[in-house]
């Protein structure tokens, strides 16, 4: 029975955990701490009372933005005493048919009535509403909710509801990188448990996230990143667990081909630390030039001495901590460089084996230099996968890889997906659609024979033998 009370309790929201807020085709992604402002769709609102509930609840949002569970009622349809109509011919859009007026609907609504019931006053107030068909009653009550019910769904965050995310709200974040494209990349590279990745993407460590997910804290994710750091936005609304983060290495792509040529020296000190300690260090040397000079000086009359002596006391009290504050912020640089290149070093020696079991490519720049750079990490017959916005950069990818030799099965291909209504009598694709999912380049890694030229294959090969002729008589 304590298991059972285990497996409930990852169901169930608690403080600290990051969420996913819902409504209609709207997500945000959130922390839940307690009496914090969220704020959704133009919404202030507190999510304290969430703590405890399953995900996946429907909340409705009451005055002053606390949450309370939103329960069913089995109160009657507004389209269960409305009689439909045969057609819409006769229908006059023009403005006049409903009778209840903004200010009216306002006063609903201070005084406190909830969505369905000022849906209801809408249908009853509604002069042509009986003349409609059924599907355009559907249509006009479905249109009235997404308005005027006050609730927000609370969703666990997956690797599926937060590339929708990004994909609705900052599509340009996650270069265009559509939810469908992310779980053939996930596929196609075969990741797994207990695998070692190697990661390059500047998609808010959405991808980085999915492969951390898929794997499920069990064997070791290599991030190449540009610039001074890595970017991991998009990780932490996943809400792993500290376990998780344990199989996560990190590696500068500027660092690759000195790892390669094996010059990487992964002992010397950032030159920005011996920067800072030479900072320190001309410092010192000018105080304490200072102080003799202070020394040397004449000694002020004994009046100005009693009136001064209060000021210089708290003069020094204020360097001696301002000093102190320095050195403790040195210090605390100290080891966090120290930190670093200890990192540095633990995943250069993963990296040494050379025996990486799939490579994610997924980035705003050029993929061809680090596709040819990463492809010598990883052991034969291994995946790969890079995903690009546009066609043009794979392209030149894919005949880079057919010039080198030491890939097969290379495919370059691109997604169309479309969403469809699925209703009775009235299934059809919807009218919009997304325009592309970005195109991908997957192929799989061989060994090749670098120690033979280029034509000994051919040389190998025996001449082909004559076919001899008889004489027949004719």
């Amino acid at each position: 029975m304590a298991d059972n009370g285990d497996d409930d309790n990852q169901y169930r929201i608690k403080e600290g955990d990051y969420v996913v807020l819902k409504r209609g085709e709207i997500f945000k992604a959130v922390q839940i701490q307690p009496r914090k402002k969220v704020i959704f769709e133009k919404q202030w609102i507190f999510l304290d009372n969430a703590v405890g509930q399953l995900y996946s609840t429907t909340f409705e949002i009451l005055s002053g933005g606390n949450l309370k569970p939103h329960e069913l009622k089995d109160s009657a349809s507004p389209l269960d005493a409305v009689e439909a109509g045969t057609d819409n011919r006769n229908i006059v859009d023009d403005g006049k048919s409903q009778k209840l007026t903004r200010d009216d609907i306002e006063a609903l609504k201070e005084k406190g009535l909830k969505g369905q019931d000022i849906i209801k006053k809408l249908v009853d107030n509604h002069a042509t509403f009986g003349d409609k068909t059924e599907y355009s009653q559907v249509k006009y009550i479905k249109k009235k909710k997404k308005k005027y019910e006050n609730t927000v769904m609370i969703l666990k965050p997956s690797c599926r509801i937060l590339a929708m995310m990004y994909h609705g709200r900052e599509p340009g974040k996650i270069c265009h990188l559509r939810y469908d494209t992310l779980a053939q990349m996930l596929t196609l590279a075969n990741i797994h448990a207990g695998s070692k990745v190697l990661v390059f993407e500047t998609c808010a460590g959405l991808v980085l996230g999915s492969i951390m997910e898929r794997m499920g804290g069990y064997g070791s994710v290599i991030q190449m990143y540009p610039g001074g750091g890595p970017v991991r936005a998009g990780v932490e609304s996943f809400g792993f667990p500290a376990h998780f983060h344990d199989t996560l290495h990190e590696f500068p792509i500027c660092h690759v081909n000195a790892l390669l040529a094996g010059t990487l020296d992964t002992s010397a000190k950032d030159p920005t630390a011996e920067n800072a300690d030479e900072k320190q260090l001309n410092l010192a040397a000018e105080k304490e030039q200072k102080q003799p000079e202070a020394e040397e000086q004449g000694t002020p009359e004994e009046e100005s001495m009693e009136t001064n002596t209060g000021d210089d006391a708290g003069q020094d009290v204020e360097k001696t901590e301002k000093d102190k504050l320095k050195e403790a912020k040195a210090q605390v640089k100290k080891l966090r460089l120290e930190e670093k290149q200890r990192r540095l070093a633990a995943t250069a020696a993963l990296l040494k084996g050379r025996n990486a079991d799939g490579l994610v490519i997924a980035s705003r720049f050029h993929p061809c230099p680090v596709l040819l750079g990463l492809l010598k990490f990883l052991s034969p017959s291994r995946p790969f996968v890079v995903y690009s916005q546009y066609i043009e950069p794979l392209v030149e990818c894919f005949k880079k890889l057919r010039e080198c030799g030491g890939t097969v099965n290379l495919r370059l291909t691109d997604t169309w997906m479309r969403h469809y209504q699925v209703l009775p009598d009235r299934t059809h694709p919807l009218l919009l659609m997304s325009g592309g999912g970005g195109y991908l380049l997957s192929g799989t890694t061989v060994a090749t024979d670098h120690s033979k030229p280029a034509g000994s294959k051919q040389a190998e090969e025996p001449a082909p033998k004559r076919q001899k002729l008889e004489d027949t008589e004719g």
